[in-house]
């Protein structure tokens, strides 16, 4: 099937024979839906703290933390030309010489463009692109409104203007305050700067896109100095870049490996999924999680830290009970009590249930079932109140050996033509904002290998065309999906506030993205 030019190809990206055959072999089985069993709500699978617990585990965090390796982890390599959907359809049909903008929307059913002229002045880049357009030309005021809202637009997105959809999210303009505007990365550095630190160094790892490092390192060394002097921490910055050996082949409609006009084989990024192996390539005590374009103007920035360092603290609590029971399964002669609290603990408070028959199981054979059971990976995830948003949500999963388990699904995982399956997601109470902090050490400082506790099941076949031709693409189970079901998991809710994700430019319009000026 694969030519010496293919075989040079694979060992260029660092990807085996077996691992395409393999991932051949997914397409032509396809990938099975999840069977959820039900929604996990409060007391249920999910942990509602009240306001005295919550300053606890805030202390608890805050007693530890300069004795604990802390970082944060940003997926952040997407580009921004989603943000820019709406804005990108309006330059290929809006003519300011024939229509009106008001007859455009009409037509095109386009209250997003509405909502964004509306708002415009609040927009971190409004004065910028105006001054652009004032200065190309004088007389741009004079213009019809049609116009010049046009020519905005044009002089955003083209490669000759701001050109703002090629940028990364992570570099764009968020937020504007009296003086400047900042991007959303500086955003995670001062956000980082009140829990991501320990003995006064607060360490951070993008993922990006290679063709991007240079511009986020230069944004980091134009804005170093001055986070590092208002926020009174210094700053360990590290990037990487999605592995080349993480991208999965392509197939034609009939399962076969796509080949370009050229004749190579295509190979294709795997999503987010893929991001386990630079995760895995981080080592410390505490590792949070949380999304580019998920960070709050100043103001809030506090009450998400409070909130972040609750997380924290409740992993904290629940890793030290893991360290303890997994050394006493170790180094003891385990009594039956032991064994019946280690259990109880495993159920109540890991939402892992343990064999059905393990009361048949020898004193020997229990104990290595607990091992394995507790040393694995600990996630405590934030999960907010559904209110119709999009992404995730927390449910109990039952896999095809019959284990049951938490798990964060995505709607596309399930099968929508099964009512009981809909019924079950139509009842979720709540949703996951990407907001995790990870345990990823055993209670000897070592590592755990995090791709081996990957689901590959929990992959995704999605459809695509390249040159005019259609093809099916694999991406790797989700990064908090599939790519760490196999992990220990907690869920614990937390408020809306916590969740500010820019989707779309005019989420830019929302008051947690806003800055109210004084007076």
């Amino acid at each position: 099937m694969f030519t010496e030019k293919d075989q040079q190809l694979l060992r260029e990206k660092g990807i085996t024979v077996e691992q395409v055959m393999q991932q051949i072999k997914i397409f032509k089985e396809g990938v099975p839906f999840v069977n959820l069993l039900e929604s996990a709500t409060v007391n249920n699978g999910i942990i509602a703290v009240s306001e005295e617990d919550k300053q606890r585990f805030i202390s608890l965090y805050d007693e530890k933390k300069d004795s604990l390796d802390v970082m944060k982890f940003v997926p952040a390599s997407g580009a921004a030309t989603r943000m820019f959907r709406a804005l990108f359809r309006f330059l290929e049909s809006f003519n300011p010489e024939k229509d009106t903008f008001n007859t455009y929307v009409n037509r095109e059913k386009a209250q997003d463009m509405q909502t964004f002229f509306v708002g415009v002045e609040k927009l971190p880049f409004y004065d910028q692109v105006m001054q652009s357009l004032r200065d190309k030309d004088p007389g741009f005021d004079r213009l019809p409104d049609d116009r010049q809202k046009y020519l905005f637009v044009k002089e955003m997105l083209s490669e000759d203007g701001f050109n703002f959809g090629a940028f990364p999210k992570g570099l764009l303009p968020f937020h504007k305050y009296k003086t400047y505007s900042a991007t959303a990365f500086e955003e995670h550095l001062y956000e980082a700067a009140l829990y991501d630190v320990s003995n006064g160094v607060a360490n951070l790892h993008f993922t990006i896109s290679e063709k991007h490092a240079r511009k986020f390192d230069a944004e980091f060394n134009s804005i170093e100095s001055n986070v590092e002097e208002k926020s009174g921490a210094s700053f360990t910055i590290s990037f990487s870049f999605q592995k080349k050996s993480t991208d999965t082949i392509a197939v034609t409609p009939e399962d076969k490996p796509f080949r370009n006009d050229d004749g190579s084989l295509l190979f294709r990024p795997a999503g987010h999924g893929a991001l386990i192996e630079n995760l895995n390539d981080q080592d410390a005590d505490v590792i949070f999680i949380k999304n580019i374009d998920n960070v709050v103007v100043y103001r809030y920035k506090q009450e998400m830290a409070d909130y972040k360092k609750m997380l924290a603290g409740i992993l904290l609590k629940y890793r030290d009970k893991v360290f303890s029971y997994a050394r006493m399964l170790d180094e003891e002669e385990v009594k039956a009590e032991q064994i019946d609290e280690i259990k109880s603990f495993l159920h109540e408070k890991l939402n892992t249930l343990t064999a059905p028959d393990f009361h048949k199981y020898t004193r020997k054979y229990q104990i290595e079932h607990l091992k394995e059971k507790l040393n694995r990976p600990l996630r405590v995830c934030g999960m907010v109140k559904n209110e119709g948003d999009p992404g995730g949500g927390p449910f109990w999963v039952k896999d095809e050996n019959g284990r049951i388990s938490l798990q964060i699904i995505e709607s596309a995982q399930i099968d929508k033509n099964n009512k009981r399956q809909i019924k079950i997601l139509n009842r979720a109470t709540h949703f996951n904002p990407v907001d995790i902090v990870c345990g990823i050490r055993n209670y000897k400082g070592e590592k755990y290998h995090l791709p081996d506790f990957v689901d590959p099941k929990q992959a995704f076949i999605t459809s695509k065309t390249k040159e005019g031709k259609e093809l099916k693409a694999l991406e790797r189970p989700g990064l908090w999906n599939g790519g760490m079901a196999f992990w220990n998991t907690v869920f614990v809710e937390v408020p809306l506030i916590t969740f500010n994700p820019v989707k779309t430019v005019n989420d830019l319009l929302k008051p947690a993205h806003q800055v109210k000026e004084k007076g």
